[in-house]
Formats: C-alpha cells, sequence, structure tokens
C-alpha cells in the first residue's frame, strides 16, 4: 500500500470539496480550484476528511495513488494558505519594477525584459532585488518562478542572475586564479 496515498487528506473549517465522477472543485477563503483526475482512483469523502483508494496494485495504480492524494493535498492547502516562491536577484544594475500588467526585469541585457503577470498569479518586489511569486496552485507559482529564473540563471564565477532564495551558488575558481596555483 502507498504510504502517502493511504493517508486520509484534512478538510479545513471554510473549505468546500465537490466531487464529480472525475473532476473534483475545492474552494476555500483564497480562491477556487478545478482539477480533473484519472478515473482510475476511487474518492471517499466524508465531513473532515478525503480517502483515495486504488482497485488494484497495477503499476500504474501504485503510481497513481500517492500522485492523486498529493494533487488534491496541494489544492486543499492553496486554497487555505497559498503558495509562494521567493526569488533573488544578484548582480551590479541588475533590478525588478513591477507595473499594472508586467513584471520589469533589469538584467543587464540591452532592454529590459517584460514578463506579463500571468492570471491567479501576484508578484510583491521588495528591495529591488528580490521577487515574491505567490498564488493558490502549486503548479503555477513553481513554472512562473521557474522561468523567470531563466531569463538569467545564476552564474557560477561571480553568481551574477536569479536564484531562488533557498538555493546556494558555489563558485568556480577563474582562470587566472586556476592558473596561479599550478
Amino acid at each position: 500500500m502507498s504510504r502517502i496515498g493511504k493517508l486520509p487528506i484534512p478538510i479545513p473549517q471554510g473549505v468546500k470539496v465537490v466531487m464529480n465522477k472525475n473532476t473534483i472543485k475545492v474552494k476555500g477563503p483564497k480562491g477556487e480550484l478545478v482539477r480533473e483526475l484519472h478515473p482510475n482512483i476511487k474518492l471517499e469523502m466524508t465531513s473532515e476528511a478525503i480517502v483515495a483508494s486504488r482497485p488494484s496494485d497495477s503499476r500504474l495504480n501504485k503510481s497513481l495513488h500517492g500522485l492523486t492524494r498529493t494533487l488534491i493535498n496541494n489544492m486543499v492547502i492553496g486554497v487555505t494558505n497559498g503558495y509562494k516562491k521567493v526569488l533573488q536577484i544578484h548582480g551590479v544594475g541588475y533590478r525588478s519594477m513591477l507595473g499594472p500588467k508586467n513584471l520589469t526585469l533589469y538584467l543587464g541585457y540591452s532592454k529590459p525584459v517584460e514578463y506579463p503577470i500571468p492570471k491567479g498569479i501576484e508578484f510583491e518586489v521588495t528591495k529591488g532585488n528580490e521577487i515574491i511569486v505567490k498564488g493558490i496552485n502549486k503548479e503555477t507559482v513553481g513554472q512562473v518562478a521557474a522561468e523567470i529564473r531563466s531569463l538569467r540563471p545564476p552564474e557560477p564565477y561571480k553568481g551574477k542572475g536569479i536564484k531562488y532564495d533557498y538555493e546556494r551558488i558555489i563558485k568556480k575558481a577563474g582562470k587566472a586564479a586556476a592558473g596561479a596555483q599550478s
């Protein structure tokens, strides 16, 4: 039995869950999420929790069991607390500005990079060098943060670029420093 799949998903106060055949709708204080699920996984709902079960121990059903439970749990957490990712910008002259429809990033290119704000995502720019990506959908928040980071990933020689707040850049020795050691 799947260790993750068999755990019940608690439903907090103020969250409403509606299930139709393969569709689940979770509505909470921060918003509403809808997801289409695989028909092999059966969901049983009580007043306080949702439990996922699989019909057999086939390879497909085993992989879908834990996945389905985690996706629903992420939806419940998203509509109650939301998700956020923090990006940091390092480099001389590198900065960001938040406009009404775009996030403008100055990343050392000849022109500033305009990143359109997707639906369901909020940006917060602090100190000019920190970008906070917020939203209720974990996948969307992660994807937007990854796209912004890919505009100027951190380079290993000077550490310039956009990185996650928890990311640690291991700097390499430059060409001159490597030749001086031998």
